[in-house]
């Protein structure tokens, strides 16, 4: 992988972690179950996307 492309996955990576944490913070914030439901699932999905990042990290790393 070339640098351009360490520094894309790195960006990306960051993005997760952003929204994630605004995420999170919405969910703290509503009262509507079915929202924070909603939010959760979505949650998790970009936790996976942040792992998948991390793991392709990993993988150059070696």
């Amino acid at each position: 992988m070339t640098q351009k492309e360490l520094l894309y996955v790195e960006d990306a990576i960051g993005h997760e972690q952003n929204v994630g944490a605004i995420v999170s913070d919405a969910i703290d914030q509503l009262e509507d179950k079915t929202l924070k439901t909603f939010l959760k699932g979505e949650l998790k999905k970009h936790q996976a996307i942040e792992v998948k990042l991390m793991n392709l990290l990993e993988s150059e790393a070696k």
